[in-house]
């Protein structure tokens, strides 16, 4: 069977990442990714191979997401079986996506702690993970002068001391941009460290809560929460500002800065090209990268580089 024979599924999905071991599937641990598939493969009968849902963006034990981006692919044999679904009114249901998603969704049963938002049939050239121009996360930290409030205690974190948000932001604008990261990585192997921080700032909400707001094009395993975890250091003094120009030039991770928590962190959105970028994007993607060379979509890139 060939991939033109596979009809693909986008799913916009969110979870609350407190009881997850993170997204991808662990031996013997509950991930998002072991819950979706397990439901998928029940919602099929358990027959069949198991079907494989691929994700943008692989959060760690106890990140959350509100709006994380995953696809799957479907043979003729269970498209033809999504197609004799009945919906709500008892009668056949054309929209093969949407039964997908409702039947998933009653699979996972009401205040599950992972659900889908939606689904849709996309080209096959699309995929979750090598197709995104970009990810976005948050982060919130509720210090001494912020109201710490019980009902977001899951999604932030509590300080019991007060922060500096101008020297945050400080610090945050001197990561902005194409850099090699390793210095706030924990290395994988065969993994490309470089990344392209394209918006890093801090802000206090309503309720006095400090919020960053990160985008990248993709971020390296603990990248965001050791970012936060250096604009901490730099606020209560345990790490001078001016360090940060000599952490972008380590070639593994830094000292003097803590990670942040992981609670505090969610994912909020990831971008993708048109569809016409769609294949052009995912296999430069693929390919290891190792230069400031703009990917489509990107400023500098132009349609003669795809």
């Amino acid at each position: 069977m060939t991939s033109t024979d596979l009809t693909r599924i986008r799913l916009d999905l969110g979870y609350d990442g407190t009881d997850f071991a993170g997204w991808a599937k662990q031996p013997g641990l509950r991930t998002v990714q072991e819950v979706l598939e397990t439901a998928v493969h029940q919602m099929f009968g358990f027959r069949g191979e198991p079907i494989l849902i691929t994700v943008a963006g692989r959060t760690d034990a106890g990140v959350h997401a509100e709006a994380q981006v995953a696809h799957l692919d479907l043979d003729p044999e269970r498209v033809a079986r999504l197609m004799q679904a009945r919906g709500a009114d008892g009668q056949p249901e054309p929209d093969i996506a949407h039964a997908l998603l409702r039947r998933v969704n009653g699979m996972l049963g009401l205040h599950s702690d992972v659900w889908l938002h939606s689904a849709r049939i996309v080209p096959n050239g699309f995929s979750a993970r090598f197709s995104a121009l970009s990810r976005s996360y948050r982060y919130r930290i509720a210090d001494n002068e912020a109201l710490k409030d019980p009902l977001h205690r899951r999604s932030t974190v509590w300080l019991p001391r007060t922060l500096d948000r101008e020297t945050m932001d400080r610090t945050a604008a001197r990561l902005v941009g194409l850099h090699d990261f390793a210095g706030f990585c924990r290395p994988r192997v065969g993994a490309t460290t470089i990344r392209n921080l394209t918006g890093f700032s801090w802000r206090r909400d309503a309720d006095g809560v400090l919020i960053a707001e990160l985008r990248a094009d993709a971020f390296c395993h603990s990248m965001v929460r050791s970012l936060v975890g250096a604009c901490i250091a730099t606020s209560t003094g345990l790490l001078p500002e001016a360090a940060i120009e000599g952490l972008l030039r380590e070639d593994r991770r830094g000292q003097g800065f803590a990670t942040a928590q992981a609670h505090g962190l969610t994912l909020t959105g990831v971008e993708y090209p048109e569809d016409a970028l769609l294949a052009a994007r995912a296999e430069l993607t693929r390919q290891r990268r190792t230069s400031t060379t703009p990917f489509p979509g990107e400023p500098g890139w132009s349609a003669e580089q795809a």
